[in-house]
């Protein structure tokens, strides 16, 4: 019997897919679930999986290498997606996707399976994946396949209870959410007509900012080569440094966006995502660009950022294009080394001091002090040659003024 490893989750979709997969490829079903952080969610969901059917469960703690290999490269690139995103899920697919074929491969498996519909984007992140590194392996994809008929969440639900497979219910929580370390992302429901706020029941990790403390916290974080390693003068592992400055986000209503994004395929979504250390970070590390990055690269790398988020967005982690950057991003961080003090307060994230090994900062330079470095005489002969092109412009529209005029 052929073997089907699939990306498992617990949720509504991948609880049905074991017996669904099972039935219609007539295969063994081995479920996969990576551990990036969701914590409570992990309870009880290997005796699930064996109980809905599955061969083998496996459970793959992916925190350490999630943060390393996936979030700090992102990070370092300062990319952020559509100005508001921070790829809190878009980086963790291919991740799972990855894990998945290793087990495959162990396993003998000739199939792989995910749970992702024909709308979203998450199953162009995990396909893209297979097809790069296991181009060999068959993709099983229920919600795109035309034996699937279950088109509505309710005709999933009838379909669990007539198989006797157990389902969460909640109807505190009714919205499509991912959680991992890094962030926790809230879709459907009554979020998806944009013209209603969110409800305060909504947040899942972070303080409404109605309860956040009168008095705020200072933070101080340290870099070398981009990469965070110290909270307050402390050494940190990337687990428990992330992990604190998410409890110290949180306390603040740090990381808290509601906006409406374009998916992949041109549909417009809504989602509200809750990223409290990971937006501290993402502060603190460009407070420390501002100090050691020249104007043009600091500029240039802006540019980039965007094609970089847009290309984590897309699914395409595994390309040769996203290595190729990655070797200009680690370019650009290696003066990237020192200390940034931020304070959190009410929402916000207000820098409060940094220092660097390597600033280009000259207090001297930078006031309005006479110094060696700078003649401000030479300023005039700078700005006669770089203003040229507009004289030479101001004079030409000056004389067809006249033209105009005389006629």
């Amino acid at each position: 019997m052929e073997k089907c490893v699939l990306a498992y989750s617990g949720g509504l979709d991948t609880s049905i897919m074991i017996k669904w997969i099972k039935d219609m490829h007539n295969c063994e079903v081995i479920c996969m679930c990576a551990d990036l952080g969701q914590e409570e969610e992990l309870e009880g969901l290997r005796e699930k999986a064996l109980q809905t059917g599955a061969s083998k469960m496996y459970i793959e703690d992916l925190q350490e290498e999630f943060i390393t290999d996936y979030i700090y490269p992102t990070m370092r690139a300062g990319a952020i997606y559509e100005k508001k995103y921070l790829l809190g899920t878009s980086f963790g697919r291919p991740l799972i996707a990855k894990r998945q074929i290793e087990i495959a491969r162990r396993e003998g498996a000739t199939m792989v399976a995910h749970g992702g519909t024909g709308k979203g984007n998450d199953q162009i992140r995990f396909e893209l994946t297979y097809m790069a590194l296991a181009p060999y392996l068959k993709i099983v994809a229920p919600w795109k396949d035309e034996r699937w008929t279950l088109t509505s969440r309710e005709d999933c639900i009838a379909y669990a209870k007539e198989n006797n497979i157990p389902i969460v219910q909640s109807e505190k929580r009714i919205y499509s959410e991912d959680r991992n370390i890094w962030h926790i992302s809230h879709e459907g429901g009554d979020l998806e007509n944009p013209a209603h706020p969110p409800k305060d029941s909504i947040y899942a990790i972070t303080d409404l900012l109605a309860n956040t403390p009168d008095e705020p916290d200072y933070v101080e974080i340290e870099f070398n080569k981009g990469i965070p390693f110290s909270v307050n003068g402390k050494h940190l592992s990337p687990i428990d440094l992330l992990t604190k400055l998410n409890r110290l986000g949180s306390r603040h209503a740090i990381g808290q966006v509601d906006m409406v994004e374009n998916r992949m395929f041109g549909i417009k979504s809504r989602g509200i995502y809750e990223t409290p250390g990971g937006t501290i970070l993402y502060n603190a590390h460009r407070e420390l660009e501002y100090l050691v990055l020249d104007r043009d690269t600091f500029h240039y790398k802006e540019i980039f950022a965007l094609k970089y988020a847009e290309l984590v967005y897309d699914g395409k982690w595994f390309t040769p294009l996203r290595k190729a950057m990655d070797a200009f991003v680690d370019s650009t961080q290696e003066n990237v080394t020192g200390k940034v003090r931020l304070k959190l307060y009410k929402g916000n994230v207000i820098p409060a001091g940094s220092e660097a090994e390597r600033s280009l900062y000259f207090e001297d330079l930078a006031s309005f002090n006479v110094t060696d470095l700078f003649d401000q005489k030479d300023a005039a002969g700078f700005i006669r040659v770089f203003g040229l092109p507009l004289r030479v412009q101001g004079m030409v529209d000056k004389i067809n003024s006249g033209r105009k005029n005389n006629t």
